[in-house]
């Protein structure tokens, strides 16, 4: 189902500015119509021929835009390799064993290196990707801003500090939110509703079958026979990176059954759950209630979150640049493409 971009016009020019809140810049939807007009079109095609043989990958797409906005803004941090001068934030808690897609995103720059050189940020590719991935799995469209450019630094600290884990209580979960500059009632509950497509590891949940808050007992708020099916399928001891379904009623579509299973118990993670079944959270179990009942709401609640979120911190004008492989940084780069270097 697709919304009207109309909704989202007045989101186009307000945006987060790095090192301070509100405010304008050079964010916009036409950023690429007359040097590369054709960016989406190039970024969706590469997601659909990856969804041939990986279901999840727009689950792991979105969440790269995700995991990059909370890390000091959304300027393709996470997408940098290790290096004598980065410190990988690929290798954060959140992140390590965990993060996935970069090869995609890889064959999307290459793409776009052949179409229109030097010109699309790897932070514009993930933001495009994010809207991509959700219309492809039947979720809203949206126009995404565009004009972000890449940052020269990575920060594993700051991803260790700022990407929540699944482990958190809601009230964990409201303040990382808070952190980032979003509200931690709207937004945490449409951006959560992403976990509608995607997997996650057994690592990531199996202690709410087991020891949940070390009490040697499951965590209460699951449902019986869920509990059971999870247990089977993560024993005790077993392989941590086993993957099951994030929603499973319809694992593989955007839709509004997220909430509907957080009504049933049938929350995956921790953070999930905790939306529904926190005593006196009445505010965040009404917006799931809302969420469940009406889809179009989730669905325009969930666009303006997502714009909101990816109007983090953009770097943009001269800051920061426009990298050339998005896994390193351009000071890095050796050979035919260095060359490129000193014109962006």
């Amino acid at each position: 189902m697709n919304i009207s971009k109309g909704i989202v016009a007045a989101f186009f020019f307000v945006v987060f500015l790095r090192g301070g809140p509100l405010a304008h810049c050079q964010l916009t939807p036409t950023f690429y119509d007359q040097t590369c007009p054709n960016v989406s079109s190039i970024i969706r095609n590469v997601i659909a021929g990856a969804l041939v043989s990986d279901a999840r990958i727009g689950g792991s797409l979105i969440r790269l835009h995700f995991h990059d906005c909370f890390v000091n803004g959304c300027d393709a941090s996470l997408l940098l390799n290790n290096s004598d001068t980065i410190v990988s934030e690929k290798e954060a808690g959140g992140n390590i064993n965990s993060a996935r897609g970069f090869d995609v995103v890889d064959t999307m720059k290459a793409m776009l290196e052949s179409a229109c050189p030097a010109t699309v940020s790897c932070a514009d590719i993930l933001a495009i990707a994010a809207e991509e991935s959700v219309v492809l799995a039947g979720g809203p469209n949206w126009t995404v801003p565009l004009g972000r450019r890449d940052s020269t630094t990575a920060s594993r600290d700051a991803a260790n500090a700022f990407l929540p884990p699944p482990t958190l209580t809601l009230a964990q979960l409201r303040e990382s939110f808070t952190n980032v500059s979003l509200n931690n009632n709207s937004d945490l509950v449409a951006l959560s509703g992403a976990h509608t497509f995607g997997r996650a590891k057994c690592s990531t949940f199996r202690f709410r079958l087991y020891n949940f808050n070390n009490s040697g007992a499951p965590d209460p708020s699951l449902d019986a026979t869920f509990l059971a099916a999870l247990q089977q399928l993560c024993p005790q001891g077993g392989d941590g990176n086993v993957t099951t379904n994030l929603d499973v009623t319809t694992p593989d579509v955007f839709d509004s059954n997220y909430y509907s299973n957080l009504q049933a118990n049938r929350g995956l993670l921790q953070t999930d759950q905790e939306l529904f079944s926190t005593v006196g959270a009445d505010d965040i179990i009404a917006l799931v209630n809302t969420f469940s009942a009406n889809q179009t709401a989730f669905f325009e609640s969930f666009v303006e979150s997502m714009i909101r979120m990816g109007n983090l911190s953009p770097l943009t004008g001269t800051e920061g640049e426009i990298r050339l492989n998005c896994s390193v940084v351009n000071a890095n780069l050796a050979g035919p493409d260095s060359s490129l270097v000193s014109s962006i």
